[in-house]
């Protein structure tokens, strides 16, 4: 019955998506949006206090603040509608019932915040007249709006560090906004030259005009809530107050930046951290073991090559986190036309190319470092990403041929091709011209993935088998004899005696148990017998 109802909300969910707009939470045109409707909060929360303390600013561009403010307006109003049409998840799919939307919506504490935020106050314009901006102060309550832009910023850039820096300035720089109006508000209620502490006497031409008014303003909150300067000693207990309150500011805003600053140093050199602890502790090794100092030195190369070129990024462990699934798909999208590249796995079906390229290793090899040498056991495959590698001669100067980006070799010696005159050994001395950056298959990760597919499996040996025919590598009588079981066989045929023995020594158990009991019966009865005798 539960089961039913599900299926009857989803299905009307799908028959509204088709008659109704409605907003992915997570997609872009929500996003967009958030920007949108930051804008008019920001505006808010910037200039309504300025115009609020500062008189000729209200007066002065009134006609500019009136278009400004009732645009705003207009733009909150269209933010109630987008929430009304905002999806949400449940049971892991956007719900688009409208009337299940505007439901959830009116439930929330942001719906009522939403709706005082847009309450006509301003029609006290009509009583107070237009030097009263205060009264629209509820359009502050949206602030929750930007906030929730700027973490999807944080989430979406590709910045993220540098974003929070200038996210956090912008918050100081507002709370210093708000603390230059509210002291220039409090100089004006008390009165303005009256003593030391408050702002000088505007009928001073030189502190007169708005823009000192604002920057001497901005210049004493500055000073005071960084307490980087001198400031004028409050002189009336209202000062006072206003004063210690504006320091233990500072100090939160000051504790702030150190211990924001702090952690975004330490995860921006979190990388770096980690990487120089490997190189000390192979450093260390090294030392201990009175590594040559000339080995210990193409190592130091090998680590500060792989840091200037961004390389040290271990893709197993980063992409760990991701589900199988989605870390496939990454897997893919970066390796598997590189895959399809080799010879013998062009036509493997989807499945198998997916299961290969999350198994794919990268690595990276210094100038004349040796991949494989002639004779060596082929463990691994190699698919050259960047560089040049050259096929050399025994005397490792001879040249034969330079392989480049997309080559690849060491696919046939990881398959045990029946009848290969080389068996699983190479063939070839190769070695990195420059530094190379290859990607590593081995053979146990090719033969764990085959072991779903077998049919896979035979298609690979039978292309390997072809490309040794015709580089006449393989022995066509080798070929032929019998291969032996391999190990998966001889582990089900072992099991299959083990269960033999098992029935054997059931059987035998239960014979055995039998007879103990007609023996024991036997006995009773003669024990029985000779009592009888006795008496």
């Amino acid at each position: 019955m539960g089961s039913t109802g599900i299926e009857d909300s989803l299905y009307k969910s799908m028959q509204n998506t088709q008659q109704t707009f409605v907003l992915d939470p997570s997609g872009n045109l929500y996003y967009k949006w958030l920007f949108v409707i930051s804008v008019p909060v920001f505006y808010n929360l910037c200039l309504l206090i300025c115009r609020a303390c500062f008189d000729e600013l209200q007066i002065k561009y009134i006609a500019i603040w009136l278009i400004c403010d009732y645009l705003s307006d207009a733009i909150y109003l269209l933010d109630i509608w987008v929430r009304f049409h905002t999806g949400f998840l449940e049971h892991g799919l956007i719900v688009c019932d409208l009337r299940r939307l505007k439901e959830n919506y009116m439930k929330t504490l942001y719906f009522k915040l939403d709706v005082v935020s847009v309450l006509p106050t301003d029609l006290g314009y009509l009583k107070l007249g237009l030097h009263w901006p205060e009264l629209r102060f509820n359009r502050l309550l949206r602030l929750h709006r930007m906030s929730e832009f700027f973490g999807r910023v944080e989430t979406r850039t590709n910045f993220p560090n540098l974003f929070r820096i200038s996210n956090l300035i912008l918050y100081i720089v507002v709370i210093i906004h708000w603390n230059a109006c509210i002291y220039f508000a409090i100089s004006k209620a008390i009165g303005f030259g009256s003593d030391t502490w408050v702002y000088p006497d505007v009928s001073d031409p030189e502190f007169g005009t708005l823009s000192r008014k604002y920057v001497y303003s901005l210049y004493w909150s500055t000073l005071t809530l960084t307490t980087i300067g001198e400031t004028p000693t409050p002189c009336q207990d209202s000062e006072y107050i206003f004063v210690v309150v504006d320091f233990l500011v500072g100090v939160l805003i000051f504790a702030t930046i150190v211990g924001d600053v702090g952690s975004m140093i330490t995860n921006m050199n979190a990388a770096r951290a980690t990487f120089q602890a490997r190189i000390d502790a192979i450093k260390r090794f090294m030392h201990f073991r009175k590594v040559s100092p000339e080995l210990e030195s193409r190592i130091i190369t090998w680590f500060d090559y792989l840091w200037t070129n961004n390389k040290a990024v271990d893709e197993r462990a980063v992409l760990g986190v991701l589900p199988e699934k989605l870390r496939a798909e990454v897997a893919a999208n970066v390796h598997l036309n590189t895959l399809k590249k080799v010879r013998i796995f062009a036509d493997c079906e989807a499945g198998l190319l997916i299961e290969l390229v999350l198994k794919l290793q990268a690595q990276v090899f210094s100038p004349n470092d040796y991949i494989c040498r002639k004779g060596d056991i082929g463990r691994e495959m190699y698919i050259i990403k960047e560089g040049r590698l050259a096929v050399v001669a025994d005397d490792g100067v001879t040249q034969f041929v330079v392989l480049g980006d997309g080559n690849y070799f060491g696919e046939i010696s990881i398959l045990n091709i029946k009848g290969s005159k080389s068996g699983n050994r190479r063939t070839a001395n190769i070695r990195s011209i420059g530094y190379s950056d290859l990607y590593c298959l081995s053979k146990d990760d090719l033969m764990e993935a085959l072991i779903e597919y077998p049919d896979a499996k035979k298609v690979l040996e039978e292309k390997g088998r072809q490309i040794l025919v015709k580089d006449g590598l393989i022995d066509e009588e080798a070929a032929d004899v019998e291969e032996p079981k391999n190990t998966t066989e001889r582990l089900d045929n072992l099991a299959t005696d083990l269960e033999a023995t098992k029935t054997h020594l059931a059987r035998f158990l239960a014979e055995t148990f039998a007879a103990h009991s007609v023996l024991k019966q036997r006995i009773t009865r003669l024990e029985i017998l000779m009592k009888s005798v006795e008496e």
